[in-house]
């Protein structure tokens, strides 16, 4: 798995992706930071997110890793 690497002092609770349609998070793919979504997000198998998941109407995982940020 690929690691991510936040830089400059960047915190991942201070990343934010906003996005009008559905998130999809590709097979053992890494996000950092808090992912807004107007629709659905979808985490395929093995995709992890080092932040947050916010949907209006769902949030699918399928064995995946998700770690809340540290403050």
């Amino acid at each position: 798995m690929l690691k991510s690497l936040l830089s400059g002092g960047a915190q991942a609770q201070n990343v934010f992706w906003q996005v009008a349609g559905e998130v999809t998070v590709g097979t053992n793919a890494h996000v950092e930071g808090v992912i807004l979504s107007m629709t659905g997000i979808t985490l395929t198998t093995g995709a992890s997110i080092n932040g947050r998941m916010l949907a209006q109407t769902a949030v699918i995982l399928d064995e995946n890793i998700v770690v809340q940020p540290e403050n």
